[in-house]
């Protein structure tokens, strides 16, 4: 009995990440494809939005995502948060590749989504559907230009630095032994640093920092007509780049805090392994 109900338990978990993750990915691709084959319409060009309006919608995503995720599954909603919350938090072992599964496929549904609805605005804008518009759906090194020479290792470097900001950051707005946000609010101060890593570190790598948010919807583009998905504008393979780079700065971060902050604070009841702080009462 008790081992069934912890299977259920896990199905749930797992449809709160696919669920929250999509979510994520609905308005992070969803803006991106406004900005970049929407905007490429208009006259003059470019005038449905920019690069604060992609952070801002991708800063959203994560908020809403959260929010919708969090009373079940903690939401993730990212296998680099995953990984470093069973490295330094406790979060079951066990529990980390059926999550990254689940939000990796979410992230897959909502690109394809995405794709779907945005048909004749991709079409028009990129008819070959080439790494001009393969933007809206996975990220790219200096975001796809030929005139910054960020190539793979410096997008790899930036993705480890960018992720392991977003852990530390993550970690302790969350740490209920620390002095997290009240009222529910860590959902939106998440999503805030979200917005913040977008504007300070989006020019390198197009700040995937996730890996589910970046392989779901390359692999969504690649089976829908982008056959130069795995590639960078170089030629080189790239899609491996905003998989591990994040997994290892997650860890970074994670252990940052760990270390700088962490272990220093007054022992008290622990929150529930990779759950985000539920008010009390």
């Amino acid at each position: 009995m008790a081992r069934n109900k912890d299977a259920s338990g896990l199905v749930a978990e797992l449809f709160a990440e696919f669920a929250g993750t999509m979510v994520l990915i609905l308005f992070g691709c969803g803006v991106v494809a406004q900005v970049v084959a929407g905007g490429a319409l208009t006259t003059p060009p470019g005038g449905l939005g920019d690069h604060d309006s992609i952070a801002w919608a991708w800063g959203l995503g994560v908020t809403l995502g959260v929010y919708v995720a969090a009373r079940i599954s903690g939401a993730h909603i990212n296998p680099a948060v995953t990984l470093a919350l069973a490295a330094f938090k406790g979060f079951p072992w066990k529990k980390v590749a059926p999550y990254a599964v689940a939000q990796t496929a979410g992230a897959f549904v909502a690109a394809l989504l995405v794709r779907w609805n945005y048909t004749e605005a991709l079409a028009k804008a990129d008819p070959g559907h080439t790494i001009k518009t393969q933007g809206v759906f996975s990220t790219l090194p200096a975001n796809g230009n030929t005139n910054l020479p960020v190539y793979e290792w410096g997008a790899f470097r930036d993705q480890v630095i960018g992720t392991a900001i977003l852990l530390m950051l993550v970690m302790a707005v969350t740490d209920l032994l620390n002095n997290p946000p009240g009222a529910n609010m860590a959902p939106f101060i998440v999503g805030l640093i979200v917005v913040a890593i977008g504007m300070a570190w989006g020019t390198n790598a197009g700040y995937a920092i996730n890996p589910a948010r970046d392989f779901g919807p390359r692999l969504a583009s690649y089976i829908t007509g982008y056959g130069g998905a795995w590639r960078d504008q170089y030629g080189q393979l790239y899609f491996w780049v905003p998989i591990v780079g994040p997994l290892i700065g997650g860890l970074v971060g994670a252990f940052i805090y760990k270390f700088f902050i962490g272990r220093f604070l007054p022992a008290a009841k622990p929150e529930p392994p990779g759950r985000v702080p539920a008010p009390e009462g």
